[in-house]
């Protein structure tokens, strides 16, 4: 590796980190030797940086404007959200009758440090815990074609935004509580349905609280 290689590298690194911590937030202008000039590296490596991240679709670039961290294509969230409630929750009906005892352990501890994190919120490793809850729930969904859609869809959600909690960070409180209620119909060996339908909702909520927050920001706007 080159040099200018690592130096790209390490500019790469720099930008996403604080793109996906909140600390450039959406819409942030990204002054290229401002950058530089705090690496210590020559605007090039940063270009090339940018150049990446915009092709990850994390960083936009506009004549006469520059780069900028870019914006959530809401209609994008929307479908992806959607279509992830269903197949999400189809996968975590059909494996709920396979979630062992341990599972529901391990993603009831998961859900603990969500909660304790909630004193000191940071969206991005609020995000990172509550796909590891939710993976515990799904992962064991015997349909391996749903399964792939569950991830198709995670994986979606985190190219375009790291976490919708930086946008809406009330919601984190409360969904904390709606995976006890999960854990608890598990548990109880609910039928298939009524987990079914809790976990859509629970995706569904999410969506309806960054939808009435952008309502919100466009009327104060």
């Amino acid at each position: 590796m080159t040099a200018t290689s690592n130096k790209s590298q390490l500019a790469y690194d720099f930008i996403k980190q604080r793109i996906v911590s909140g600390r450039y937030t959406p819409g942030y202008r990204l002054v290229l030797a401002t950058i530089a000039a705090e690496l210590g590296v020559s605007v090039v490596p940063v270009r090339e940086a940018i150049r990446r991240l915009e092709a990850e679709r994390l960083v936009t670039f506009q004549r006469n404007v520059g780069a900028q961290v870019a914006m959530l294509d809401e209609r994008e969230y929307l479908y992806t959200m959607q279509t992830l409630a269903l197949v999400e929750g189809y996968a975590t009906a059909l494996s709920a009758p396979l979630v062992t005892p341990g599972q529901v352990r391990r993603a009831r501890e998961v859900n603990e440090r969500m909660r304790e994190s909630l004193t000191h919120f940071r969206p991005h490793e609020f995000t990172r815990q509550n796909f590891e809850f939710h993976s515990l729930l799904f992962e064991n969904c015997p349909n391996p074609h749903v399964l792939d859609l569950v991830h198709r869809g995670w994986d979606r959600l985190a190219n375009l935004r790291d976490s919708t909690f930086s946008f809406v960070p009330g919601r984190a409180h409360e969904s904390v509580d709606e995976h006890e209620r999960l854990l608890r119909l598990i548990e109880q060996g609910a039928d298939p349905d009524v987990v079914e339908r809790a976990a859509r909702e629970h995706r569904t909520h999410t969506l309806d609280a960054f939808l009435a927050h952008q309502g919100a920001r466009l009327l104060d706007d």
